[in-house]
């Protein structure tokens, strides 16, 4: 199978960044120069989008992380930071992310920490999942402020 028909296959199955499939397709054969050729190819007949991708990244991945998460992961995949932002800008308000934090935690621990060592150790799993201080804390506090 040829570079392009590579891309293509790569491209049907769900969306990629440019980065992605730059470091996919790029190996040791192929030359730099016909690699961007391609790539801009892509990108000019609209079947690669590094907006779409992103807007898919965030609606696939909500649920699961938090905003600063899903922004580390799209910056690590090679997205400009302006779609970053189109992107995360779908999501619903802070009120939202505060649900979504409680149904992560719930899915997760259930139950609120016996001790400080518990507390810390289910702050840390939220911060990995991307979830802000505030929102940890009004999670493992129980607070209800909806």
């Amino acid at each position: 199978m040829d570079l392009r028909g590579k891309a293509l296959k790569l491209l049907s199955q769900r969306e990629h960044s440019r980065t992605e499939l730059r470091r996919k397709l790029g190996g040791t054969d192929v030359a730099r120069e016909e690699l961007d050729a391609l790539l801009d190819e892509l990108v000019e007949r609209n079947w690669q989008s590094d907006a779409r991708f992103a807007i898919a990244y965030v609606d696939a991945n909500a649920a699961r992380f938090g905003r600063y998460r899903l922004q580390n992961e799209l910056r690590e995949r090679g997205v400009a930071d302006a779609l970053i932002a189109d992107a995360l800008a779908q999501l619903p308000a802070e009120d939202d992310e505060l649900s979504r934090a409680r149904e992560v935690w719930r899915k997760k621990f259930r139950e609120m920490p016996a001790d400080p060592a518990e507390r810390a150790r289910q702050a840390r799993f939220m911060q990995a999942r991307g979830f802000a201080y505030d929102t940890i804390r009004k999670v493992l506090g129980g607070l209800d402020e909806d």
